[in-house]
């Protein structure tokens, strides 16, 4: 294959007032949409906050490859469980992490870098959601909910240091 007709890579934005997150091309087309859920408590990016951060970041772990549609993960590891509501009801305490982790890192220091504001050791992902949990509407408790079946779409066509805008 040519250079000259090489793809861009993708990168993600996602619009915190719209609850989207598009994939985008280096071009910046959309290639697709995705509704999402942010933090329930708007943006921040302040340490124990509960908020979503703003800013420019990067995929820094893809975890989960391999694992079925709905896998819970806990500490960022299969727990060998499938979510359903038997599940969910079993464990009202829990806030759900399923299918597959995008783990972003901040790429702004003192904005979601380092100190108080460092987005991965705020352990801000991109992560499944039971189907149940609506989308388009601010609810997480920081990181960006997705439903599992877009999540599996989107996970094969990133790869770690793919840029996340989030504004």
């Amino acid at each position: 294959m040519s250079r000259h007709l090489r793809t861009a890579p993708v990168a993600l934005w996602v619009d915190l007032g719209e609850q989207r997150l598009d994939l985008v091309d280096g071009w910046g087309r959309r290639l697709r949409s995705f509704p999402v859920s942010t933090a329930a408590r708007g943006p921040g990016e302040r340490n124990g906050s509960g908020c979503t951060p703003r800013g420019q970041h990067v995929i820094r772990a893809r975890i989960g490859a391999g694992q079925p549609l709905d896998a819970v993960f806990v500490g960022r590891r299969p727990s060998g469980e499938i979510w359903s509501a038997e599940l969910a009801r079993a464990h009202p305490e829990r806030d759900w992490i399923l299918t597959r982790i995008l783990w972003l890192s901040g790429c702004e220091p003192g904005r979601n870098r380092l100190g108080q504001v460092d987005s991965m050791r705020r352990y801000i992902y991109i992560h499944g959601t039971p189907s149940c949990e609506p989308m388009g509407v601010p609810r997480s408790h920081g990181c960006i909910r997705m439903r599992s079946a877009d999540l599996l779409e989107l996970f094969e066509r990133v790869s770690v240091g793919t840029r996340v805008d989030i504004h």
